[in-house]
């Protein structure tokens, strides 16, 4: 069976009570020298899958965030955090199957890595995220909670109101702030935002239908709404849709306008010196209880 973000297969109980497994640790989203890191990585990830859909990206930097909170990342070693950038958008590509080739990562940036080295770092990956590789992200509660909008006769409005939290949602992973709060509570945040935007007048409603549902705190979903819809401010984004929606146009074509915008991440590309990075060694931990628990403070250049 496909793995896709959107339609996670699996009812919506199991998904809020497994959620907490698929995202970060607490420590990592307090700590600014994991936060310079992730912005850094996150570049990479956006340009490695740059011919990739987004919601490949979206994947390979919950495994990198799952990852490096786990784990942790050495310090003064920048060939690390690209082979685990590497590493991520590789798995993120096989579990959503795309087609590619990891000899198109071997030669990328300053560094140069033989397939061995990206295989042997997909391994620690997937130990440390123990092998939970179908993420519950944010997505996977979009059906869930769009369920709960008034709008059952229009499967068009609910399919504008899904793509306009998808926009919202990629959007958010960006934000660090936001990284403090459940994929489900994301999900709701995001739609309370396209509610806000997309049916003014339905939008207090669902939001009433929201903060009661029983899987959400209501003072969780209220600090992420908040901090969600002033990053939106501050991008710039809300202005933009509401300038889009000020004209003559129908309330139909206007969705239909919001439903196909799309959005090109663009990242700068570093300068073109190479190093040679050739196999590197893992060492299991004798001291483990967990045979396949390995450490990347252990690993070294061959």
């Amino acid at each position: 069976m496909d793995f896709d973000l959107e339609n996670p297969h699996t009812a919506a109980p199991p998904l809020f009570a497994s959620e907490s497994d698929h995202t970060p640790n607490y420590h990592y989203k307090s700590r600014d020298s994991d936060l310079a890191l992730r912005r850094h990585a996150m570049s990479m990830i956006f340009h490695l899958c740059r011919d990739f859909d987004r919601f490949t990206s979206y994947l390979a930097v919950n495994y990198f965030d799952r990852f490096v909170s786990a784990q942790g990342l050495p310090r003064g070693e920048p060939w690390i955090l690209r082979l685990t950038a590497i590493s991520c958008v590789s798995l993120a590509a096989k579990m959503k199957q795309v087609e590619f080739s990891l000899t198109d990562f071997q030669r990328d940036g300053r560094f140069i890595f033989d397939v061995q080295t990206i295989q042997r770092m997909e391994v620690l990956i997937l130990g440390a995220l123990k092998w939970r590789m179908r993420s519950v992200t944010p997505f996977s509660f979009v059906h869930f909670f769009v369920s709960l909008l008034q709008i059952k006769d229009s499967l068009l409005l609910q399919e504008c109101a899904r793509n306009r939290a998808a926009e919202i949602i990629f959007r958010a992973q960006s934000e660090t702030a936001l990284l403090a709060f459940k994929p489900s509570i994301i999900a709701a945040s995001a739609l309370l935002c396209a509610s806000h935007d997309l049916f003014p007048s339905q939008h207090l409603c669902f939001k009433n239908a929201v903060l009661s549902c029983e899987y959400v705190n209501k003072e969780t979903l209220l600090d992420c709404h908040n901090a969600m819809r002033e990053t939106l401010i501050t991008d710039g984004f809300e202005s933009s849709v509401i300038d889009s929606v000020s004209g003559s146009d129908t309330p139909v074509s206007v969705l239909h306008r919001h439903c196909s915008s799309s959005e090109t991440t663009t990242t700068q590309h570093e300068p073109k010196r190479r190093k040679i990075i050739c196999n590197f060694c893992i060492n299991n931990n004798d001291d483990s209880n967990d045979n396949n628990s390995i450490r990347l403070s252990q690993i070294q250049r061959c």
